[in-house]
């Protein structure tokens, strides 16, 4: 028996899939398909706030350098701002980088919810729900897998 895919919900092996605390063999498996829910708007909400995020030092930068070139002040004074603006914006670099990884996390839950549904012994069966999109995408290409080898 080969295992495709496996964690602490889901099992798909050569043989069967577990879901939902049932086995469901594959040669009862008369069809497979996939659903994508609405999108969820506070996902997406929540993107364009770490967008805001990462822009921050480059907003403090660019307003450092606009003021120092519009204002009339001596050279000194103007060069003192610039580098000012660009000082802040180094000293919120770390928010960047948290919001990097925060935005990465993002895309990897999805901004819609996907289901994975079979037909078995002429029911229709819920297999997998989720945001997540990366685990999704793996639960169905292992499930895709499973199925190709026992039809080939």
């Amino acid at each position: 028996m080969t295992t495709y895919y496996q964690d602490e919900e889901t099992r798909i092996t050569s043989e069967a899939v577990w879901a939902g605390g049932r086995a469901y063999p594959l040669e009862e498996l008369t069809r497979v398909w996939y659903q994508r829910g609405a999108r969820s708007w506070r996902a997406v909400a929540g993107r364009g706030a770490l967008t805001v995020g990462v822009l921050i030092p480059v907003a403090l930068l660019g307003t450092g350098i606009v003021l120092a070139l519009t204002l009339n002040l001596s050279l000194l004074n103007r060069i003192l701002i610039a580098v000012g603006g660009g000082a802040a914006g180094f000293v919120v670099l770390p928010v960047i980088d948290v919001c990097f990884e925060l935005f990465d996390r993002s895309y990897a839950r999805g901004t819609r919810t996907h289901e994975l549904w079979a037909e078995w012994r002429g029911t229709q069966v819920l297999l997998l729900r989720t945001r997540d999109a990366l685990t999704f995408g793996r639960v169905y290409r292992a499930l895709q897998r499973a199925l190709e080898r026992r039809v080939g």
